[in-house]
């Protein structure tokens, strides 16, 4: 692990209040167990292709109908 982002961490959590401290500690616990899952680019190009055009087409519209758009009812 890169110890100038260890020392910073340090730093900052020697600021906060205790329960902050456990906040961050928690967090820290949380992230531990927690990994990346996916699958290599490399498996997907199997895929490429397989999308018909015309469904290609419906997506394509469907993003630009509701892209920019806020749906208030959601927050």
């Amino acid at each position: 692990m890169d110890t100038p982002i260890l020392d910073r961490l340090i730093e900052e959590l020697k600021v906060m209040p205790e329960d902050l401290q456990y906040r961050v500690l928690e967090f820290a616990r949380t992230l531990i167990g927690s990994q990346i899952h996916g699958i290599p680019g490399k498996e997907l190009l199997n895929f490429a292709g397989t999308i018909s055009p015309n469904d290609i087409q419906l997506m394509r519209e469907a993003i630009e109908q509701g892209c920019e758009q806020v749906d208030i009812d959601l927050y």
